[in-house]
């Protein structure tokens, strides 16, 4: 009788990685649907947080846009009005007299007719007409105080100048002030 025939495998260790005999390859679970409960529910989130982003951002910019500083607010604060009505600390008294930063300044170098105190009609009308002309002059650039000065009286006024200009000289130039001292033509007798 014959022996049966065996056949004897031999085995070979194999490199990790080869090819030849790999691991099962895990199948992956795609995931399920979301709910439509679930998706509801997300739908409403976002555009709850939506709604609060554009909130946060409309409070930002009007938070901005009230304590931003107006850049003609200080153009403003700088001209010179009338002080009965003006807007700043700026203003004109009258035709030799004006405020600077709430500061009474009385102009070195001339007389101008009062508004207030006037003698006559003529005298205040005149004194209008001076302290229009001065609130446009020292509006016609940089207004800078200058040093005191003592008056042949003793009175102590400030010099001002426009500009680099004293504004005493202008007023007299211009008809509506008088050198200081000399007020005598106000009123037309």
């Amino acid at each position: 009788m014959s022996k049966p025939f065996k056949l004897s495998k031999q085995t070979v260790e194999l490199a990790p990685g080869s090819r030849i005999r790999r691991q099962p390859v895990p199948v992956q679970k795609t995931p399920a649907p979301p709910s439509p409960e679930r998706e509801v529910l997300g739908g409403i989130a976002g555009i709850a947080l939506f709604a609060v982003v554009l909130a946060v951002l409309i409070l930002g910019v009007s938070v901005a846009t009230i304590f931003h500083e107006d850049p003609g607010a200080a153009a403003r604060a700088a001209r010179f009005g009338q002080c009965y009505d003006a807007e700043g600390n700026n203003c004109v008294l009258d035709g030799d007299t004006i405020t600077v930063e709430g500061q009474r300044i009385e102009i070195a170098g001339i007389t101008a007719p009062k508004i207030q105190g006037a003698k006559c009609d003529d005298e205040r009308t005149r004194g209008i007409d001076a302290a229009v002309r001065l609130a446009s002059l020292l509006n016609t650039g940089k207004v800078t105080l200058g040093g005191s000065v003592r008056e042949p009286d003793g009175q102590v006024r400030t010099r001002v100048e426009v500009g680099g200009n004293d504004v005493g000289p202008a007023m007299i130039d211009a008809g509506v002030a008088h050198d200081y001292g000399n007020s005598d033509g106000w009123c037309d007798s």
